[in-house]
C-alpha cells in the first residue's frame, strides 16, 4: 500500500512539475531587458530564499549534517547544480531569443535520451519498440539538422542536460525540497557575487527598471522552486522511464506556445522532423501501456494462484 501511495504521489508531482514547465515560456519574456545570465543569477539567489523559508517553516534541517558527512553525495549534489544551471541558462536564452519551438524539441527528445541513459548507465534492457523509437528519433534529428542548416544544438543540450539531471537526482535519493535547497546553496555565492558585480558596473536592472520589474525578478525563486520540488519528489518515486513519459506534457505546451503565441516559423522540413519525433513518442507510449497492462495481468494471475491452491476442495457426497 505504501509503495502504491508513493507511486501515486510521484505521478501527481511529475504532472504538476511538467505542466508548470510547459507554461513557463510565458514568464521569461516579462523579465526583459534583463539579460539571460542576470535572470539566471536571480533565479539561483531567490530560489534559495524560497526553499530556505519552506524548510524553516517545516523545521527540516537534519539532512544537512548527513549530507556534509557524505562527500560522494555532496559531489553529486554539486554536479546536479552545475548541470541544471546549464539547462536553466540555455532555456532562458532560447525563449527570450525566439527559439521556443527548438527548446520544446529538446524536451520532446528528452524521454528518448532518458531511455538511452537507462541502457548505458543503469543497465536497463530495451524492448524492440523502444529500439525502433530511438532509431526514429535519430532520423528526426538528421531531418531537423538539414532543415535548420545545423544540428539542433539547443534541443540536444537541453535534452541531454535534463536527462543527466534526472539520473543524478535518482542516485541522490533525496526529497525534492532538500535536494533543491542543497543545489541552490551550491549556486548561491557565485550567483550573488555576479549580481553584486553587475551592480558595481551599473549594469544591473534590478533597481533601475521599477518596482514591478524587481518583483518579477524576485518571483523567479517561486517559479523555479515549485516545479523543481515537484520534479524531485517524482524522481525518487517513479522509474526513470516513467519520468520520460510524464515529460510529454511540458513540450506539448511549449510547442503550442511557440507556434500559436510567439508565431515562430515552421517550414515543412521542421514539421517533418517534429512528426518523426512524435511518431517515436507515440510508439514509446503504446509500448509502455502494453507492457504495463501485461505486468498487471501477470500480478493478478500470480495473486490468484496461491488462493486457488489454498482453497479447500469439497469431497464428493
Amino acid at each position: 500500500m505504501k509503495a502504491e501511495n508513493d507511486q501515486r504521489a510521484g505521478l501527481l508531482s511529475g504532472f504538476g512539475a511538467y505542466g508548470l514547465w510547459g507554461l513557463v515560456p510565458l514568464f521569461w519574456p516579462l523579465l526583459k531587458p534583463s539579460a539571460p545570465v542576470e535572470i539566471l543569477a536571480h533565479r539561483m539567489v531567490w530560489s534559495l530564499a524560497v526553499v530556505g523559508l519552506a524548510l524553516l517553516a517545516l523545521r527540516r534541517w537534519g539532512w544537512i549534517r548527513e549530507l556534509l558527512r557524505r562527500p560522494r553525495k555532496l559531489a553529486l549534489t554539486t554536479l546536479a547544480a552545475c548541470v541544471i544551471t546549464v539547462n536553466w541558462g540555455l532555456y532562458i536564452w532560447a525563449v527570450n531569443n525566439g527559439h521556443v519551438v527548438e527548446a520544446s524539441l529538446g524536451y520532446f527528445i528528452n524521454p528518448l535520451v532518458s531511455i538511452a541513459i537507462g541502457v548505458l548507465v543503469l543497465g536497463e534492457r530495451l524492448r524492440r519498440a523502444q529500439w525502433a523509437a530511438v532509431a526514429i528519433s535519430f532520423a528526426a534529428v538528421l531531418v531537423l539538422a538539414i532543415g535548420y542548416g545545423r544540428p539542433p544544438w539547443i534541443s540536444l543540450v537541453l535534452a541531454f542536460s535534463f536527462a543527466t539531471y534526472g539520473l543524478i537526482k535518482k542516485k541522490l535519493d533525496m526529497g525534492g525540497l532538500e535536494s533543491l535547497t542543497a543545489e541552490t546553496a551550491v549556486l548561491f555565492l557565485p550567483a550573488l557575487g555576479y549580481l553584486l558585480w553587475l551592480g558595481t558596473q551599473g549594469r544591473s536592472t534590478f533597481a533601475t527598471e521599477g518596482l514591478g520589474h524587481s518583483a518579477l525578478l524576485a518571483s523567479t525563486g517561486v517559479v523555479t522552486a515549485i516545479p523543481l520540488v515537484l520534479f524531485g519528489a517524482a524522481a525518487i518515486r517513479v522509474p526513470l522511464s516513467t519520468l520520460g513519459l510524464l515529460q510529454y506534457t511540458a513540450p506539448v505546451f511549449q510547442f503550442g506556445l511557440g507556434v500559436l503565441y510567439f508565431h515562430e516559423a515552421m517550414p515543412p522540413e521542421r514539421w517533418a522532423g517534429f512528426s518523426l519525433v512524435w511518431a517515436a513518442l507515440a510508439l514509446l507510449t503504446w509500448d509502455a501501456l502494453r507492457t504495463n497492462r501485461r505486468s498487471r495481468m501477470r500480478l493478478a494471475a500470480a495473486a490468484k494462484a496461491p488462493a486457488a491452491v489454498a482453497a479447500p476442495t469439497r469431497e464428493p457426497a
